[in-house]
């Protein structure tokens, strides 16, 4: 039986940790391919990534709500209705994309300095930042597209459309950085006209799969009525503001660490871009576990969904051990394609190790931040997650950083510090079961 559930597992989550693995490849084919331009392109572009994630990460947050209700839908048997969720949230992302992207734009040249004051920094960051931003829409719309393929156990969809959207990125990336394939050559900023353009195409592949596979479950099919948008909102929006919270703690992580050095900006950028793709597939492990849990609560099995919740935990610590252990060990493996300076590269070597020792533990608490929220309970998770990074992290990463001088390692130890006790604390939220009884 153990075994079947496993096999379950890895059968859901393999597609979904496939797909986040290539969404991930917009910013690291970004970072790798201005790599050789020098450590003020290389900051430029990292930069803007934490900043466009920080943008859109609240637009991100409309797949945990509609996931959790198609899954829910799902196991309910419900499947005319499988779709009618999935119409709620790419409602809500049209409708929230426009006026923050048309702000966002605005405000770019005015904010982006207070994360990279250097001159020569934002001169590349803002016209970038400014590119990505232009697929706002496209991304919220995507993240909805997500939350439902992977509600109703069809994350293969996702995993090929995230894989011919990065083939596209990677092919204007070449021709609108370098200049090659008859495309205007325009340096760091062409990678992200070029994953914007990818974003867009993304999204119109994702509408014409589901006007093949969704329409019977009644994908635009007429708008959602209220009770739909309604607790769509209630589920999605604290997962939004959690994810904003949780990118501007990454913006806010880089601007103190380029106060240090621009060196030592240049070694975070690459360091956080490998360490966001290495913790996916406790990320993709965690959506898995939400559906599971979703799917089991709709048939009315409470102690079956609590029990998927820990059988991907098992699966997410041995996966992440392994990972982990090749970070340990060989961390040039991951660090060099991206960094060509010996003295960043020897700045980033051991956070990126001690980041290693210990990411098997952290996938217990990326897997329930994700399958808490997929079962309902998104409340408790922003708030948990939120106080721990800005009101405990953040502080204590400004102090050894800028203030003590302690260096780039210190603030890596004091992340880890944080995050395995937000994962002990996701634990106690899952064992204890009040996400049981929240209705969806």
């Amino acid at each position: 039986m153990a075994g079947s559930r496993t096999k379950q597992i890895l059968v859901l989550a393999l597609p979904i940790i496939g797909g986040m693995v290539s969404q991930n490849v917009l910013n690291l084919v970004d970072t790798a391919m201005v790599g050789d331009m020098g450590d003020d392109a290389l900051a430029a572009v990292g930069a803007a990534s934490f900043a466009n994630f920080m943008c859109v990460a609240f637009v991100m947050g409309l797949s945990s709500g509609v996931q959790a209700m198609a899954a829910r839908r799902l196991g309910e048997r419900r499947a005319a209705e499988l779709a009618v969720p999935l119409n709620g949230g790419l409602l809500a992302a049209i409708a929230l994309s426009i006026p923050l992207s048309a702000f966002f734009l605005w405000v770019a040249p005015y904010a982006f300095p207070f994360i990279a004051p250097d001159d020569n920094v934002s001169a590349v960051g803002v016209p970038y930042l400014q590119a990505r931003l232009c697929a706002m829409v496209a991304v919220g719309m995507n993240f909805a597209f997500r939350g439902y393929w992977n509600g109703v156990n069809r994350s293969p969809i996702y995993l090929r459309t995230l894989v011919a959207m990065h083939i596209v990125n990677i092919g204007l990336n070449y021709g609108l950085i370098y200049g090659n394939l008859g495309l205007p050559e325009y340096g760091a900023v062409g990678a992200g006209i070029a994953s914007a353009i990818a974003t867009w195409f993304g999204t119109g592949l994702y509408i014409a799969q589901a006007l093949g596979l969704a329409r019977d479950g009644g994908f635009l099919r007429g708008l959602p009525d209220a009770a739909t948008m309604k607790t769509m909102l209630r589920l999605s929006l604290p997962s939004g503001i959690q994810q904003f919270l949780f990118a501007a703690g990454w913006v806010a992580l880089f601007a103190i660490i380029t106060r240090m050095s621009t060196q030592d900006g240049a070694a975070a950028a690459v360091l956080v871009n490998v360490m966001l793709v290495a913790l996916l597939p406790g990320l993709g492990l965690g959506i898995t576990g939400a559906s599971l849990a979703g799917q089991a609560l709709g048939r009315k099995d409470v102690a079956d969904a609590k029990r998927w919740g820990w059988d991907v935990v098992k699966v997410a610590i041995v996966v992440m051990g392994v990972l982990g252990l090749a970070m340990t060990t060989v961390p040039d493996v991951f660090l060099s394609p991206f960094l060509e300076t010996p003295e960043t590269l020897d700045t980033a070597r051991n956070p990126l190790r001690i980041f290693g020792l210990f990411i098997a533990l952290d996938g217990v608490g990326l897997v329930l931040m994700n399958a808490l929220p997929g079962a309902g309970d998104a409340r408790r998770v922003a708030i948990t997650a939120t106080a721990l990074q800005w009101g405990l992290f953040l502080p204590v990463a400004a102090l050894v950083g800028p203030v003590l001088g302690l260096g780039l390692t210190a603030i890596w130890i004091a992340q880890i510090g944080y995050r395995l006790l937000q994962a002990g604390i996701l634990a106690a939220f899952w064992q204890r079961g009040k996400w049981v009884r929240i209705e969806v």
